[in-house]
């Protein structure tokens, strides 16, 4: 007998929110090493913001929680803010996090549905 250790029909959906957060957390700090990080404040906070309600998407999704699709929708949201604020850098750092960020709006979006 095979053991199922997620909840398999949203996986793919908290893989991509489990990277976004990783990648989110990382943009953030490095954000705060860069010369002026004054002018990235928005792009840190989004960052944390965004690193956050992917872990809590990812939790719910687990759990098969009935307000999955309604914290995956929220995320989307977020994530898409934090994306767009993310492409108006030139940082490699904050280049990755605008990708992910869209992809996992795009998933979440459609977990959501």
């Amino acid at each position: 007998m095979a053991t199922v250790t997620s909840n398999e029909k949203y996986q793919k959906c908290i893989d991509i929110c489990l990277e976004c957060a990783q990648v989110c957390e990382f943009c953030a700090t490095s954000c705060l090493n860069e010369p002026d990080p004054k002018t990235m404040a928005r792009c840190i906070k989004l960052d944390r913001d965004c690193a956050d309600i992917c872990v809590l998407s990812a939790q719910f999704m687990a759990r098969d929680s009935e307000f999955s699709k309604v914290i995956c929708s929220l995320c989307a949201n977020i994530c898409r803010t934090c994306g767009q604020e993310c492409a108006n850098f030139t940082q490699e750092h904050c280049k990755k996090c605008e990708d992910i960020c869209n992809r996992c709006a795009v998933e979440c979006e459609n977990m959501a549905r």
